[in-house]
């Protein structure tokens, strides 16, 4: 356990809200492989720990949506049905296997990995994804679209709660593929939305499973609120041709080394 603050975790906090900033990929494929790799935090802790972590910072974005009314509460609670309930059980296995256990940590660090790459690809083909699935989605009836809805929900509750990554980019790109009529500003209204009770749930579960490291947390915090804060206002001058490609190559690498 962490006792006192440290500038490094502030700076690496830093590095992400400003990549997250500017990018819009959610932090938890970007600050749990980096706290696992690069300061040998265990993967449990890493993971409880950025769970709370993006559950704070998107508190404050589904604010702001939810007052600018763009979040569909109906589309949540379609996600919540499916991703609560998951995470609960997905939380419930972790406990019964241990999170600090050498299996437990081989699993989380295997999933975050493949979890890292299937971000990666959907960063690279996100319009092509969308539009192969739109095809099949095309004649589908409202409830089918509900059920798939809380299918994807059920994915993201258990790849969160053992990753922390997917509630972002995946999320929302599936989200746009069922609801191809939705504004964008909803569709990610509502994937920030959404990730607020999933990543505090999941981050209540691992810290009851003792897998929170409080000091760390609040060394993150400090770098990563100015960060995300300086990048969003200078977002809009770098092109988005220039970051997603650089983003997607540096998560398929780290997805990759821990995988391997």
């Amino acid at each position: 356990m962490i006792n006192l603050f440290n500038p490094l975790y502030a700076a690496s906090g830093l590095a992400v809200g400003l990549l997250v900033g500017f990018t819009g990929v959610g932090g938890g494929s970007l600050m749990t492989p980096l706290l696992v790799l690069l300061f040998g935090i265990h993967p449990a802790t890493a993971v409880g720990t950025d769970l709370l972590y993006a559950g704070l910072t998107k508190i404050c974005g589904s604010a702001v949506h939810g007052f600018n009314d763009s979040i569909d509460w109906r589309v949540l609670r379609r996600l919540a049905l499916g991703s609560i309930p998951a995470t609960a059980v997905t939380i419930w296995g972790l406990s019964h296997f241990g999170v600090e256990s050498k299996g437990a940590s081989a699993t989380i660090t295997t999933t975050l990995g493949f979890a890292l790459i299937l971000t990666a690809i959907t960063l690279v083909f996100r319009r092509r994804f969308i539009a192969v699935a739109g095809l099949f989605l095309d004649n589908r009836t409202d409830g089918e679209i509900a059920r798939l809805t809380t299918a994807l929900g059920v994915v993201l509750g258990v790849l969160v709660s053992i990753t922390s990554v997917g509630a972002g980019a995946i999320g929302a790109t599936v989200l746009l593929t069922l609801y191809p009529k939705m504004a964008t500003v909803r569709i990610v209204g509502t994937d920030i939305a959404h990730a607020v009770p999933l990543t505090l749930l999941a981050g209540a579960g691992h810290w009851w499973l003792g897998s929170v490291d409080w000091a760390l947390l609040a060394s993150l915090l400090v770098g990563s609120i100015p960060g995300i804060m300086i990048a969003s206002h200078f977002a809009a001058r770098v092109p988005d041709r220039v970051l997603r490609p650089l983003m997607a190559g540096t998560l398929a690498l780290v997805g990759g080394r821990l995988v391997l």
